[in-house]
């Protein structure tokens, strides 16, 4: 079963809308609603679903955006992902994650995915860290720990 990537559309966007996490999760990652709002406010941000075939199953968020000052480039982050409560167990998050890799490798031509992370959110950080993710030091304003991943020459030959 294959992920596949959507944008957020008037004809998926209340299906988006609905999409929730476990209850312990809610502290690590923002609501759907909030994600939306943050989207329309920052035109960096691109919301997308995670779908496999016709079946709702999670929502990400990224975008490249500008580097702090002249001396670092731009930074592609994947900003929020989640898959929702009722589809959780299932694998859903790796496949989601490699498909995101893999997206944002095309889409940006980019040599390094940023993330953040809460350090409380010990299942995330195992999987980010299994595809490859390294925490790089840095925390970002709201108190997460940034993660990054090389990408520079990631294989696209199997998609």
């Amino acid at each position: 079963m294959s992920i596949i990537i959507r944008d957020i559309t008037p004809e998926n966007v209340q299906e988006i809308l609905q999409l929730r996490v476990k209850k312990y999760q809610t502290s690590f990652i923002e609501t759907p609603q909030k994600c939306l709002q943050d989207a329309k406010a920052c035109s960096f941000y691109q919301p997308v679903g995670l779908y496999t075939g016709k079946e709702l199953v999670g929502f990400a968020m990224y975008g490249e955006f500008p580097g702090e000052d002249e001396i670092e480039d731009k930074r592609v982050w994947l900003d929020r992902y989640f898959i929702d409560h009722r589809y959780q167990g299932y694998g859903l998050g790796k496949q989601s994650l490699e498909a995101l890799i893999q997206h944002l490798v095309k889409q940006y031509n980019c040599e390094k995915i940023y993330l953040s992370v809460f350090k409380d959110n010990v299942q995330a950080i195992r999987i980010y860290q299994k595809y490859g993710f390294k925490f790089n030091g840095e925390i970002d304003i709201n108190g997460e720990k940034v993660m990054v991943k090389k990408v520079k020459g990631f294989d696209l030959k199997h998609l």
